[in-house]
C-alpha cells in the first residue's frame, strides 16, 4: 500500500513521539527550591496564576522572572525578552533594578523587559488582539524574542467595569474566555509562559463554599480568604498558584514601660490547581536581592 496516498497511516517514529510527546519548556523563578516546588518553574504555552493578597509577594515573583526568563535555556531561562501589562500604580522600576542585581551576567537587562499600561478589560483583550504583529515580527528580528508575559492584575481591571448582576455577570464571563483564549492561543503559538496575577477576597460563610482545586479557602493574615473573579475565572487558568503571609510571635521586649511583642513575616506559595503538581507549598523570603525558597 502506498503511504504515500493515505493521511491516516503513521510512520513508528509519529507513534513513539505521541507515547514521549516533548516536555514542556519552563522558566526559572530564580531559585532551585522554588523551582522544584514546580517541576522546574513556570510552564510554557499556558496559563499561571499567582493569587494573593497585598503583601505577599505576587508582584516580587514577577518582577524576577522578567529577569530569569533573560537567562539561557542552558541555566532554566527562557533566552528572551518580556512583556508586563500593568494596571495598578506604576510600574516598581525601582524595585526591578534592586533584583537585576542577583543576575550580574545579564546585559542590560532592563532593555529587554518592554512594559504597557492597562486600563479596562476590554482594553487588555485590544492590546492582545494587537500583540501577535509584535511576537511574530520579533520571532525574525534581532531582538530577543518575547518569551513571558506578566498581566499584573487581572481582578482590577474587572473591578469597577461590570456590576454584580445577571446580564453583567454573563458579559464578564463571555471577557473571561475571550481573554484567556487569546492568552492560550499565544501561548502554544509562540511558545509563552504567561502569568497572571490575581487577587483575592474574604470568605464569609466556608460551610457552602464551593471548593476549586486542593482547597474551599486558605487563611493570609488571620483571614479567611479565596482568590478573587470566581468560578468562571478559575476555569480559564491552567495552574493556579497561591501566596499566603503569616504574623508570627517570636519573642518580647520591655521599652520603658511598655512590653512590646516582635513578630516575624512568614511566607508561603502553594499549590491550588495544576496539571501537572501534586499538591504541595514551600515558604519563601523577600530579600532585597532576591526572592528565594527555604528548604524544609
Amino acid at each position: 500500500m502506498d503511504q504515500t496516498r493515505s493521511p491516516h497511516l503513521m510512520k513508528p517514529e509519529d507513534l513513539l513521539q505521541q507515547l514521549h510527546p516533548t516536555p514542556t519548556q519552563k522558566c526559572t523563578i530564580g531559585c532551585p527550591i522554588l523551582d522544584r516546588l514546580l517541576n522546574g518553574g513556570i510552564p510554557c504555552n499556558s496559563i499561571t496564576e499567582l493569587v494573593a493578597e497585598s503583601g505577599c509577594g505576587k508582584t516580587q515573583i514577577s518582577l524576577q522572572l522578567l529577569l530569569s526568563a533573560q537567562l539561557p535555556t542552558s541555566l532554566g531561562g527562557l533566552s528572551g525578552s518580556s512583556l508586563y501589562l500593568f494596571s495598578e500604580s506604576p510600574f516598581p522600576i525601582r524595585r526591578l533594578v534592586q533584583l537585576s542585581s542577583a543576575f550580574p551576567t545579564l546585559n542590560n537587562p532592563l532593555e529587554k523587559i518592554l512594559t504597557h499600561p492597562l486600563h479596562s478589560a476590554h482594553h487588555l483583550f485590544d492590546v492582545l488582539s494587537e500583540l501577535d504583529s509584535l511576537l511574530l515580527s520579533r520571532e525574525f528580528s534581532s531582538d530577543p524574542p518575547i518569551k513571558l508575559i506578566v498581566i499584573d492584575s487581572i481582578a482590577a481591571l474587572f473591578r469597577y467595569e461590570f456590576e454584580n448582576n445577571a446580564r453583567d455577570l454573563k458579559q464578564r464571563s463571555g471577557l473571561f474566555f475571550r481573554i484567556s483564549s487569546k492568552l492560550k492561543e499565544q501561548a502554544r503559538r509562540f511558545g509563552l509562559a504567561v502569568v497572571v496575577i490575581n487577587q483575592v477576597v474574604d470568605v464569609v460563610d466556608s460551610s457552602d463554599g464551593l471548593r476549586i482545586g486542593n482547597w474551599t479557602y486558605l487563611y493570609s493574615s488571620e483571614r479567611k480568604v479565596c482568590a478573587a473573579l470566581g468560578l468562571s475565572w478559575a476555569n480559564c487558568v491552567n495552574t493556579r498558584l497561591f501566596l499566603t503571609r503569616h504574623e508570627e510571635r517570636i519573642g518580647q521586649e520591655v521599652i520603658g514601660d511598655d512590653h512590646c511583642v516582635r513578630t516575624q513575616t512568614r511566607r508561603f506559595i502553594r499549590v491550588a490547581f495544576a496539571p501537572h503538581l501534586p499538591d504541595s507549598y514551600c515558604e519563601f523570603v523577600i530579600s532585597r536581592e532576591k526572592v528565594f525558597g527555604l528548604e524544609r
